[in-house]
């Protein structure tokens, strides 16, 4: 006689089974989560040098001497450098200026890669929105991807300012969009100076690029040089609430800083309240310093450094780092008035402090402008050269973006 409490002896195998069929279901289920207890010790290394790479910050670093030019290109493998940055070609010899790498505080910047960028961009749209120096950045984009695809000349305007490249194999496009002050712009008649002065409409953005804005997917947009001049600012449209260097009495003077600013202001707001534009992803540049040493570009100022400055040498409180702590800041505001429709986003392309210590990387004499023989061109950059960085900068930022590697 069993007791009424005592299992049957039959019972014994079904409940030895049912406890072995959940200690099964219990292993396989640490084995192929997304979020196992115990992880290959390799896997886990990745994942966590993975997430500290993402909290980096790319743009405080400094610059590492190289054994190989880093670039991918050179200036005869390139057929798309503007002659005026083509440095080689008009009698630089020195190339010690190109075996530079930066390496960021705390991680490392992994170099281009050409195919892993247009993998990502397969069938999107890039603008780079601004002045001469946008477009010297769209160029060694240029030729860094065509390393790997030869792009289509699809466009030029009669001034050779707004362009457009096609990479067919993967449906990628690229612009140049010019605009010299991103806001509405056009030239004052002054009796008051030679100089050439502009009027200045901050309530207005410049149509000739936001007509272009929807069919963008991804927008640089940059500004800074043409600030340096007389430039009255209006407001609905003929409210003048100040000006750049006019010494006016019952004028209001402002700093070139604060025209950029409300520049920068008006072009993220459009950018931002824009019912026709796509899911638009808008990083700003920041300002890109001139180097110009011992004079002005027109009085015999000169830019013939061979190598970089040291992080201690650069000045971060000039005008040049005014300009990009201003362009953060507008961006940083735009970020918490960013609608919730989510089809928006901004970031910063932060290139002010590595290249404050690159002022051997302009053409200087080497720029081959037959009508301004013996001025130094301190403004733009040699293709190859130190700007090859901004792209190095910009497809780490489409990684950190998208939130995976170049290659899934």
């Amino acid at each position: 006689m069993y007791h009424k409490n005592m299992i049957k002896p039959e019972r014994h195998g079904l409940i030895a089974l049912w406890f072995l069929s959940l200690t099964i279901i219990f292993i396989c289920s640490i084995l192929y989560s997304t979020t196992p207890f115990v992880k290959d010790s390799k896997q886990q290394e990745i994942l966590i040098e993975t997430e500290k790479d993402n909290k980096c910050d790319l743009f405080k670093g400094h610059w590492i001497r190289e054994t190989e030019v880093r670039s991918g290109y050179t200036n005869s493998s390139c057929s798309t450098i503007p002659d005026s940055n083509n440095c080689g070609k008009h009698g630089r010899v020195d190339v010690d200026f190109m075996n530079w790498r930066w390496k960021p505080d705390g991680c490392e910047l992994p170099r281009f890669d050409a195919k892993g960028f247009l993998r990502i961009l397969r069938g999107k749209t890039m603008a780079f929105i601004g002045d001469s120096v946008a477009r010297n950045h769209m160029e060694s984009l240029l030729c860094m991807l065509s390393q790997e695809e030869v792009p289509a000349d699809m466009y030029r305007d009669s001034e050779n300012r707004f362009r457009t490249w096609y990479f067919s194999s993967h449906d990628f496009t690229l612009m140049t969009l010019w605009t010299k002050f991103l806001v509405k712009g056009e030239i004052r008649v002054s009796n008051s100076s030679n100089n050439e002065a502009y009027n200045l409409y901050l309530d207005e953005v410049d149509y000739k690029w936001i007509e272009k804005l929807p069919s963008v997917d991804y927008a640089i947009i940059s500004a800074g040089h043409w600030f340096f001049r007389p430039i009255y600012l209006y407001r609905r449209p003929s409210n003048l609430i100040g000006c750049v260097y006019c010494n006016e009495p019952n004028v209001s003077s402002v700093s070139p800083g604060f025209a950029l600013q409300m520049a920068i202001r008006s072009s993220l707001k459009y950018i931002n309240g824009c019912k026709t534009c796509k899911k638009l992803y808008t990083m700003v540049r920041t300002f890109s310093p001139s180097h110009f040493e011992g004079g002005a570009w027109d009085s015999g100022g000169r830019c013939n450094r061979t190598s970089p400055m040291k992080e201690g040498d650069i000045n971060l409180r000039s005008t040049e780092w005014e300009f990009r702590n201003l362009q953060v800041r507008e961006v940083e505001r735009t970020k918490k008035k960013v609608q919730k429709r989510g089809t928006v986003k901004f970031a910063i392309l932060d290139v002010t402090k590595a290249m404050l210590m690159r002022p051997d990387g302009h053409p200087d004499l080497h720029w081959g402008n037959r009508w301004m023989r013996g001025y130094s061109d301190c403004v733009h950059w040699c293709l190859p050269g130190p700007i090859d960085v901004w792209n190095d900068f910009l497809v780490e930022l489409l990684r950190r973006e998208k939130g995976s590697s170049l290659t899934d």
